[in-house]
């Protein structure tokens, strides 16, 4: 098994219930994981389970993992990943996630009024330049 960060790839198996393994990645995200696992029939064709795994804890205290499954078969690649690529699209595109400024204050901190000597020692090395300027050639 290959751990990169937050994403797990493993190789063959099998999932105890016959089929084979073919290729997994995980992905952590927050307190979810979602699986893609390439699986094969009996008959060797391909499929994808996406699952979603969350860790939960009943009234005693004690954890277990709450899953959702969905399969996906090969006729159906096309259909789901254009879809899932145009929704996604229409999301960035209608909810597009607010640019944090390093700037902008932060909830429940002052924001600095005063300018940092950091920045007032770089303005000063900056060429005020004229559009003019920029036809000339020096003699």
């Amino acid at each position: 098994m290959i751990d990169d960060g937050n994403v797990k790839s493993e190789g063959y198996g099998s999932d105890g219930a016959g089929r084979e393994e073919i290729h997994s990645k995980a992905v952590r995200a927050g307190k979810r994981t979602y699986f893609f696992d390439v699986k094969a029939t009996r008959r060797n064709d391909y499929y994808l389970t996406i699952t979603e795994s969350k860790k939960r804890f009943n009234r005693d205290g004690k954890f277990f993992y709450e899953k959702h499954k969905l399969f996906l078969y090969k006729e159906d690649f096309d259909k789901f990943a254009d879809s899932l690529n145009e929704i996604i699209a229409f999301i960035r595109e209608a909810n597009p996630q607010p640019i944090e400024l390093e700037d902008s204050p932060v909830m429940g901190h002052k924001e600095n009024t005063k300018p940092s000597e950091e920045l007032v020692e770089k303005e000063k090395d900056f060429t005020n330049v004229e559009f003019e300027d920029l036809g000339e050639e020096n003699a």
